[in-house]
């Protein structure tokens, strides 16, 4: 088992999602940073996809109950722990404290896993549901996670020297519409050209942000379709909301632009007063963009070298 001791700010269990249940009103959940998730899967020696704590502003303590366990952390950087990117094996009764997190997302993979039954495909954490993950929830001080081996298999610990670039510096590439037509040719270049700035009221739902107001023509709502994680939606106000994970599977409000599969990692990672700059892309500049990250992923397993 993997005690927790205290349980942070907001940690739950993540995988890359559940999909295919949309239809039924459920959202894909899963990791707010998966290009983070997959990394630190990497480093613990799992499968890409493999389920791992996802802790978001602040850290969690936990204990170790087993004779050991090998872990390794990705994502945004945070105070205590262990390096990011390299792979440890702690003992039993050993402590790991996780305190702040300078970003929106950090992830902790152990070596084999979670002995987690997965609900629908995935263990992925729906908590305004009550399921999947543990129990449904976020964790808590003295849940014990049962883990799938008993000890640290013997080998040596792992690094790599630096993630996936992530482009920071760049605005979030977005493809125009679903709904691009709703809106005035001044709402469209403010939404190009304007900076956006992540409010207080931000979860894995969503992102409010704060910028100049995206005027709509004609009414502010439509017949409810289909949303998408990364989906600009724009309610009345013109302040748009940029969709995460745990999103609604439908809405009424026109989407003004979706952020491209790309630089999803990138939205995750946003937190209160993160500034948002946005950059029209075509849906084959969006493939482009995506191909290129999947080849720089493929390309981490030859850069791991020995701790």
């Amino acid at each position: 088992m993997i005690c927790i001791v205290e349980g942070g700010l907001f940690t739950t269990v993540q995988d890359l999602g559940r999909h295919g249940h949309q239809r039924l009103g459920l959202p894909p959940s899963g990791a707010l940073d998966p290009i983070s998730l997959r990394t630190a899967n990497l480093v613990a020696g799992n499968p890409p996809g493999m389920a791992a704590l996802e802790m978001c502003r602040v850290g969690c303590t936990l204990e170790v109950q087993a004779e050991s366990v090998r872990i390794a952390l990705a994502g945004a950087s945070a105070a205590g722990g262990v390096p990011l990117l390299e792979s440890r094996t702690l003992h039993r009764g050993e402590t790991l404290r996780i305190g702040r997190i300078a970003g929106g997302a950090l992830y902790l993979a152990v070596e084999g896993g979670f002995a987690i039954p997965p609900i629908l495909g995935s263990c992925s954490t729906y908590t305004r549901a009550g399921f999947g993950g543990f129990e449904g929830r976020r964790l808590q001080a003295d849940d014990l996670l049962p883990l799938a081996f008993l000890r640290a298999p013997s080998r040596p610990e792992r690094r790599l020297p630096h993630p996936v670039p992530a482009e920071r510096d760049r605005p979030l590439r977005v493809i125009l519409g679903p709904q691009a037509d709703h809106f005035t040719e001044a709402a469209l270049d403010a939404l190009l050209s304007a900076d956006f700035m992540v409010t207080a009221e931000a979860d894995r739902m969503g992102l409010r942000l704060s910028g100049p107001a995206l005027a709509h023509i004609g009414p502010p709502e439509i017949a409810s379709d289909g949303n998408a994680t990364g989906c600009l939606q724009v309610p009345g106000n013109g302040q748009p909301i940029a969709l995460l994970p745990d999103r609604h599977t439908t809405g009424g409000y026109p989407k003004i632009a979706t952020v491209i599969t790309a630089d999803l990692h990138r939205l995750g990672q946003s937190v209160p007063g993160t500034v948002l700059r946005f950059e029209a892309v075509a849906p084959e500049q969006a493939r482009v963009a995506l191909a290129r990250l999947e080849a720089a992923m493929a390309g981490m397993a030859a850069l791991l070298r020995e701790a």
